[in-house]
């Protein structure tokens, strides 16, 4: 059980943030520098490339969200330091720069001029020197309050919504109680469900700031010229497992905020939170995509209840799945960290679920490293806007 005194240890950065991992990563600024980044991860072990396929020809809106994602995973507490190639000097100085903002070692280089061979040796030095730095952190005491914890559920069923997404709800209930920083999202999974969050905001202004986002989410989708989801609103899988329709879904999505958590900020996508509380994050219900932008957004823990099994991971925000759903424990049991089905089996009650939950995000926090983790999942998903120029 934590109290207001419960403490975890992480790696305390220049900034002042806090994070649990200590990852050194080689960033690509867009599809073409790829290779080199892997090339330098290869080089120097333990460094981590995390290749995406976007970066060119972006403009407006979705150019600015491209680097903000890019800068804020550069800028997470789990990372250590950070080398940046990109195919040209001034963009990639624009990551670079971005990050430097929080004062961790971090470095650019650009291929054009200088080819993948310079380019690759000349990060490939700079990555040593970082690895080398990094591993001479050493982790400290710190309170639980400074720990950032995201949530997203994936392939929900109906055990999702009766037990795997309260068991979060009841740990973000404590957490928020202790002055944690937590977030939320899946703007299209709370649909039917929306009245009932904008009256868990704060205050008017969080209210109004919460309905223009979904407002937003629900102008694109008429934009298209369809009000019909039916093809990925409930998922397959979701079918499968139960539920009917998306207001459905949203019921069960709902509970991961608890019962006493209020709302009491909104971002959009990849923005970092600006106080302690609950914050809604305007995002993506792909799993791949939301955690990549929580992971931009600063968060360094995250809760990833699935009913029918989601693979999911990250590079750098470990990712904690619990599960309500026996079947699933049994099937996939390598990928869940913590088994609740005994919340619906009556062997368990949600207090002792939610208590459950956060000792393995303690654990998390100390080192312990996630299925996802031991198991090689990285997914990384870049959010786009629009079509490139």
């Amino acid at each position: 059980m934590i109290t207001k005194d419960s403490t975890f240890l992480g790696y305390r950065r220049e900034n002042g943030r806090v994070g649990v991992r200590n990852h050194v990563i080689i960033l690509p600024l867009d599809d073409l520098s790829n290779a080199a980044c892997e090339a330098v991860a290869n080089n120097i072990k333990g460094t981590m490339a995390i290749p995406h396929p976007y970066g060119r020809l972006q403009f407006g809106a979705d150019l600015d969200l491209h680097f903000r994602t890019l800068i804020g995973t550069g800028s997470n507490p789990n990372v250590a330091a950070v080398v940046v190639i990109g195919i040209e000097d001034s963009w990639t100085k624009k990551i670079v720069d971005g990050i430097a903002a929080t004062g961790k070692p971090v470095v650019g280089f650009g291929i054009e001029g200088h080819g993948d061979h310079e380019t690759i040796m000349n990060a490939s030095k700079k990555a040593r020197e970082f690895m080398q730095w990094a591993s001479e952190k050493k982790r400290e005491e710190c309170h639980i309050k400074e720990l950032w914890v995201s949530t997203k559920c994936g392939e929900s069923d109906t055990t999702s919504g009766c037990g795997a997404n309260p068991t979060v709800g009841a740990a973000f209930d404590k957490l928020h109680a202790l002055g944690s920083t937590l977030v939320f999202g899946e703007t299209s999974e709370i649909t039917g469900g929306e009245s009932i969050l904008a009256a868990r905001c704060a205050n008017d202004e969080v209210r109004k700031q919460f309905m223009f986002m979904f407002d937003r989410y629900q102008d694109m989708i008429n934009r298209h010229k369809t009000s019909d989801l039916s093809d990925s609103q409930p998922t397959k899988g979701n079918i499968a497992g139960g539920l009917t329709t998306i207001e459905e879904k949203a019921m069960g999505n709902i509970q991961k905020i608890g019962k006493k958590c209020t709302v009491d900020g909104v971002i959009d996508k990849a923005e970092m939170p600006t106080h302690s509380g609950l914050w809604f994050m305007d995002s993506s219900s792909a799993a791949a995509e939301m955690v990549t932008l929580c992971a931009a957004s600063g968060f360094v823990v995250h809760f990833f209840p699935t009913g029918q099994g989601n693979v999911i991971g990250n590079p750098i925000l470990p990712v904690i799945k619990i599960c309500a759903n026996p079947r699933t424990v049994r099937l996939m049991s390598e990928h869940i960290d913590l088994d609740c089905s005994g919340l619906l089996q009556r062997e368990l009650t949600l207090e002792q679920t939610g208590d459950k939950l956060l000792e393995m995000m303690i654990s998390t926090a100390n080192g312990r490293l996630t299925d996802a983790e031991v198991l090689g999942h990285r997914e990384f998903v870049l959010t786009r806007l629009y079509e490139s120029a």
